[in-house]
């Protein structure tokens, strides 16, 4: 049985921020204008002081009532009665900002493969816009799982004085070769699509659905597959696992295009708070803010010493490593868990 996920009355989903002008990437690059979709829940207090940004992952979109009820809703951890709860679909996504299918006002077509690669500074400098936009001068908390989690650090790193708390779950300071490789296998089946390389938004949604189910292998464990989708009875067709990875792609087809998620493995990949900054653990060094780390002990994307060594090189913080059958999921699943950490972290 799931919560019923409760909505306050000054819920703002669907807002967008415009910039005009081009946004200049870290490649040196840049976007010919920019338009950024976010949600907000509650309201800031008198001095902006109850600000909770919220940082997505991978395929995740702006609307995190929907996704993260468990910590995020009335009576929860984040209750949108006492804080102001923002987050940003981020650029690239296909929620509603800038990415691959969006027109390109130079050319008044889709930008498709013109679109270009972007970095997790990239896009903590469009968050940088929206915020002062918005007149934000602080940031409670600061809180992002996986993908999120990497943007939450990153900009920790770039603006040490901005967050008072990071929470980081199931994340690193660098994205590993494994996660790149994992990543460029995703493309792979994409690039095997007969109609990639077409000039039509549906390029490559065949090798989407591979690319998907390749990927859910890495968000889930074998103990997972072992409760879920074992066969209770002597089948040599139909197979539940087989049809459980089948349904998984077809269902993220209908949400998601291929040049979107090409363009978020591409972002995944980029990640390293340690790039021309010295190290990494020079980087991880200036982090100011009180930082809670969790891991998920059945995490093989985001395995446990990737938390473990953020622990090591980011001075005011605290590791917990949550049991959990999920694997890299358990930091979307395992709610309970993670609230009273938070809860506790707090407290302390």
């Amino acid at each position: 049985m799931t919560d019923t996920i409760q909505i306050p009355a000054d819920i703002k989903e669907g807002q967008f921020f415009y910039l005009n002008q081009p946004f200049v990437l870290e490649s040196g690059k840049a976007l010919p204008e920019l338009k950024l979709s976010y949600s907000t829940y509650g309201k800031f207090d008198a001095s902006k002081n109850n600000v909770v940004w919220v940082c997505h992952a991978l395929t995740g979109n702006a609307n995190v009532y929907e996704w993260w009820n468990g910590i995020f809703g009335d009576e929860k951890c984040f209750d949108a009665s006492e804080y102001f709860i923002i987050c940003v679909n981020v650029l690239g996504s296909s929620y509603g900002s800038t990415e691959p299918l969006s027109l390109n006002p130079e050319s008044g077509k889709p930008f498709l493969y013109d679109f270009p690669n972007l970095t997790m500074r990239d896009i903590t400098n469009s968050f940088e816009l929206l915020r002062k936009h918005l007149g934000i001068n602080k940031i409670h908390t600061c809180i992002g799982g996986s993908l999120g989690g990497q943007q939450a650090l990153e900009w920790a790193v770039s603006n040490p004085d901005l967050i008072d708390y990071l929470v980081l779950m199931a994340t690193n300071a660098r994205t590993s070769p494994w996660g790149i490789a994992l990543n460029e296998t995703q493309r792979m089946a994409i690039r095997a699509d007969k109609t990639w390389g077409e000039s039509q938004i549906y390029a490559g949604i065949e090798g989407l659905k591979v690319a998907r189910a390749i990927a859910l292998l890495s968000y889930r464990s074998y103990e997972t597959y072992q409760q879920t989708q074992i066969d209770h009875i002597d089948e040599l067709e139909n197979l539940k696992a087989i049809s459980y990875q089948q349904y998984q792609g077809e269902k993220f087809s209908k949400r998601y295009n291929a040049f979107s998620y090409w363009s978020m493995t591409r972002l995944l990949d980029s990640h390293n708070v340690g790039r021309n900054r010295g190290s990494v653990e020079i980087a991880l060094a200036t982090v100011k803010a009180k930082t809670l780390i969790i891991g998920i002990s059945t995490d093989v994307l985001f395995p446990n010493i990737e938390q473990e060594f953020m622990h090591q090189h980011i001075k005011n913080s605290e590791l917990h490593i949550i049991e959990s059958l999920f694997g890299h999921d358990g930091f979307l699943m395992e709610t309970q868990k993670i609230e009273r950490i938070i809860q506790n972290f707090y407290n302390s």
